[in-house]
């Protein structure tokens, strides 16, 4: 058995290396008789490899904290009373007495608390070991893989379900979430598990709609300031029209401002009409060049021009006068500039369709919905719903348009979840073709095209990033001087979504038969 410091002592020994061969090449700091090197003269490579061994020493620290944590909540359980180690230290429970040592709140010392007691061996009445509570947890958190928070939000959630599931089915979908999680961020990671949780308790996902229904709210107060403060608190399926809405307004105008600051203004559109200074006419050729070589200023009248005043708004500002244009709007006011078409995508399978019993997504928000409650959203006509295992469309245009479909979009949607590579909100994404339309006569297929945000657009371009994508599933090939081997790295949907392209065999002792995750196999090339 080693010892408990092991691990800290080794990562502290790597961030000692790490740290002492960051120092660049020469100047400030280069010496051996400078002293200890500083992070303001660190080489780039070696500041990230400094960070990197930080991070993995903060993760054992935290191994170690959850450890001790968990022995304390042992030690002061209910049962000892006063005499009870966090009373006889004047603590009201453990959870107080950790925080007190570490210096967090009371909630980051509750946490160090269930994961520690989530992974600690356990002794039976007879003083036999057993395995912890959640084994492939505390494999992970030992070996360095998972985060605490990674670990606390996958044991939160299977403690949740668990009188309501096989072990065996818990213990599958937490080894899947545990591989998961040591390679994906942590927003993706809280996606995983709430999919995870409607499928492991899909009976569970509708009361839960409904119990966030009735806690709905808005606030309207006015501050004495004379400003109006306005506060809410939505279930997603309240919340989904209000948030598209706002969202199509909000990205029609950011796709204005950056049409206006991208050249519109410019001279070069050719064969434009103007007045001239003397009430006449002027033209220009197709340089922007005035043809009347006596009139001066008719090539910059002839120019198309952007706005006057630039739009200097922030996003919450241009969110808070979306939502007041939607108020307008309805109270029938013609001043409303945009009348801007929101649609909301409900996502679900067809057997969930059918039956109404199950889980359904909704774009843009992470959490699930009941089948029931897609089922009724399904006949708005501002929501689309995407049944999955239904008829496909004929979503391949070849050439015979530049710009991707509605329904291609919509495909393309299903397939990517949001940013391919992030996986940012769907809202803030764009259809690219792989294939350039115009360098490499790319088509306007679904095979064709990709979801991607603007940053991993202009990167995956800058590093030379190769991507390969069919109907179902979108990979990233990275340039060589990332990975040598160019190993394809899956995106989109597939990526954060637990995948039930099988079913785990039901034990006897259960009827529980709904899907679980299964291996994701890299296609041939």
């Amino acid at each position: 058995m080693t010892h408990p410091l092991d691990a800290l002592e080794a990562d502290l020994t790597s961030l000692r290396a790490a740290w002492g061969d960051a120092g660049p090449a020469f100047g400030a700091g280069a010496e051996p008789g400078d002293g200890p090197v500083r992070p303001a003269v660190m080489s780039d490579a070696g500041l990230v490899r400094a960070l990197h061994a930080a991070a993995r020493l903060r993760r054992a620290s935290e191994v170690a904290l959850a450890g001790l944590a968990a022995e304390v909540a042992a030690r002061s359980d209910a049962g000892f009373g006063a005499e009870g180690l966090a009373k006889r230290h004047g603590h009201r429970n453990a959870a107080a007495l950790v925080a007190a040592s570490t210096g967090d709140a009371v909630a980051g010392a509750a946490k160090l608390l269930r994961v520690g007691t989530s992974t600690r061996p356990r002794l039976t009445l007879t003083g036999q070991h057993r395995p912890a509570q959640h084994p492939a947890v505390a494999d992970a958190l030992e070996r360095g893989a998972l985060s605490l928070d990674a670990a606390d939000a996958i044991c939160t959630m299977l403690e949740r379900i668990a009188p309501r599931t096989s072990l065996r089915r818990a213990e599958a979908y937490e080894a899947e979430l545990v591989r998961f999680a040591s390679a994906a961020p942590h927003g993706l990671v809280l996606r995983a598990v709430r999919h995870a949780e409607a499928r492991l308790d899909p009976d569970g996902v509708e009361p839960r709609d409904e119990a966030m229904h009735q806690q709905r709210t808005l606030t309207i107060v006015e501050e004495a300031s004379g400003m109006v403060r306005i506060t809410a608190r939505l279930d997603p399926v309240t919340a989904a029209p209000v948030k598209a809405a706002l969202e199509a307004i909000v990205t029609e105008t950011l796709h204005r401002r950056r049409a206006n600051t991208s050249g519109t203004g410019a001279a070069g559109t050719g064969g434009t009409i103007g007045a001239d200074g003397n009430g006449g006419t002027g033209t220009t050729d197709g340089t922007g060049a005035a043809t009347d070589p006596t009139d001066a200023c008719a090539a910059e009248l002839s120019r198309p021009m952007g706005p006057v005043l630039d739009d200097r708004r922030t996003i919450p500002q241009l969110q808070a006068d979306a939502l007041a244009e939607l108020a307008r709007h309805v109270t029938g006011c013609e001043a409303a500039p945009t009348r801007a078409t929101a649609t909301v995508v409900v996502r679900l399978e067809l057997d969930a369709l059918l039956s109404g019993v199950g889980e359904a997504t909704v774009d843009g928000f992470d959490r699930p919905i009941s089948a029931a409650a897609a089922r009724r959203l399904a006949v708005d006509a501002e929501f689309v719903p995407a049944v999955l295992g239904g008829e496909a469309l004929p979503l391949d245009l070849g050439r015979s348009r530049r710009l991707f479909s509605r329904a291609q979009r919509l495909a393309l949607g299903e397939r990517d979840g949001g940013c391919a590579s992030c996986g940012r909100n769907i809202a803030y994404v764009e259809a690219h073709h792989i294939d350039w339309w115009h360098r490499q006569r790319g088509r306007s297929d679904l095979e064709n095209g990709v979801l991607l945000c603007s940053h991993c657009h202009h990167q995956v371009h800058r590093e030379g990033w190769r991507i390969r994508a069919d109907r179902r599933e979108v990979w990233f090939v990275p340039p060589p001087h990332l990975d040598p081997e160019q190993r394809p790295r899956l995106g989109g949907r597939a990526r954060f979504e637990l995948r039930a392209d099988h079913r785990v065999a039901t034990p006897p002792e259960t009827t529980d038969a709904s899907p679980a995750p299964s291996a994701m196999r890299l296609p041939a090339a």
